[in-house]
């Protein structure tokens, strides 16, 4: 088995500062953390009310703004 690193999934030079995700190109939410919870999970408010998603990829915190993908934040959002 090679001792390599993977390659980043995240193309050269692409960033998490517009609504869509780098990966797919899918658009991404806009939502603000709530609370923390255990095992990387926050509550987030979203235009439809309190939805619980998973923090686990992002150095998130009360009161930040992140974008959301499928269940994940994927990037915070500098305001």
């Amino acid at each position: 088995m090679s001792e390599e690193p993977l390659p980043d999934p995240v193309p050269s030079g692409a960033s998490c500062d517009g609504q869509h995700c780098v990966t797919c190109s899918d658009e991404a939410v806009r939502v603000t953390v709530l609370r923390l919870l255990a095992d990387g999970m926050a509550d987030v408010e979203t235009e439809l009310g309190t939805e619980r998603i998973s923090v686990a990829l992002v150095p998130a915190a009360v009161g930040d703004t992140v974008l959301v993908h499928a269940g994940e934040a994927i990037a915070t959002v500098e305001e």
